[in-house]
Parts: structure tokens; C-alpha cells; sequence
């Protein structure tokens, strides 16, 4: 008999029959034992995630320092209020965005905490490093990110 190949398969290729028709031997592996991240890079994106997280909570005090209401007084006609709501509204707006992001920056340093950082939690595969730089607060990888979007484009 043939000596047996060992194939490892990650949660998002579950099919195992063709390997086992095949004769190989199938493990399955989670993200956590086929590609971890490092001590170093956990610790870069732990200070980058605490750095937004900074920069998010500074904009959030100067804006409120610098006030939201708005004065009728300032303003002489009513296009110049209609221009001033629309712009107050605009800034509610991100401030409910700054919320979320706030949320989920906050998830990511739990995460990093709790040893899954850089996992998606769909598929349990690694996210890719370059997607980490660009978004360190993501939690799905490139893959099943874009299956949400597509969802969410023929759901609505």
C-alpha cells in the first residue's frame, strides 16, 4: 500500500469525502494553529488600535468643547438655520459612526486580551496581516467580508 497523505483542512473547506476517497488522512485545523500571529505584531496592533481609539475619543471632546447647539441668534435667515441643521445633522451622523467604530476598536483590544485577535469569526481562518494593517479592528476576513457585502447588496 501507498503511504498516506495527511491533508489539513481549515472550517471553511469542511468536504472532507473527496480526501478520504483519495486515502489521505484529513485533520482539520483551526486559524489559531495554522497561522498565529506574533507576540511583536500583536503588541503593533495593539498600540495601533489604542492610538485610534485616542484620536477617536479627542475628536469626540473637542466637539463637544467647540458645542453642538446651534443659535438662532448667529444665524440670520432660514436658509442660513436650514445650512446649520443640515450640517449639525451631518455631524450626529458621525458621531453615531465614531460610536461603532469605538465599539468594535474596543472589541479588537479584548480580543488581543483574550489570545483570538486576527480570527474571523465566520470561518475561524487567519485574517490576512495587510488586511489587519489597513482595518486592525475588523473581525472577518477579506473572504467573508465580501460574501456579507454581496448579501447585503441583493437583501436591501
Amino acid at each position: 500500500m501507498p503511504n498516506r497523505a495527511t491533508i489539513t483542512i481549515l472550517p471553511r473547506f469542511e468536504n472532507t469525502q473527496l480526501a478520504t476517497e483519495m486515502g489521505a488522512i484529513v485533520t482539520t485545523a483551526t486559524a489559531a494553529s495554522s497561522k498565529a500571529l506574533t507576540k511583536k505584531e500583536l503588541k503593533k496592533f495593539q498600540e495601533l488600535l489604542v492610538e485610534k481609539k485616542k484620536q477617536l475619543l479627542d475628536r469626540a471632546r473637542q466637539m463637544l468643547s467647540e458645542g453642538m447647539a446651534l443659535d438662532t441668534n448667529d444665524l440670520p435667515d432660514e436658509m442660513d438655520l436650514a445650512s446649520s441643521e443640515y450640517i449639525q445633522s451631518f455631524e450626529f451622523r458621525l458621531r453615531g459612526r465614531e460610536k461603532s467604530l469605538l465599539s468594535k476598536l474596543d472589541l479588537a483590544l479584548k480580543k488581543i486580551d483574550d489570545g483570538i485577535f486576527g480570527v474571523c469569526e465566520i470561518c475561524d481562518e487567519p485574517i490576512g496581516k495587510k488586511r489587519l494593517e489597513a482595518r486592525p479592528e475588523t473581525s472577518l476576513c477579506i473572504k467573508c467580508k465580501e460574501d456579507q457585502e454581496r448579501e447585503e447588496r441583493t437583501m436591501g
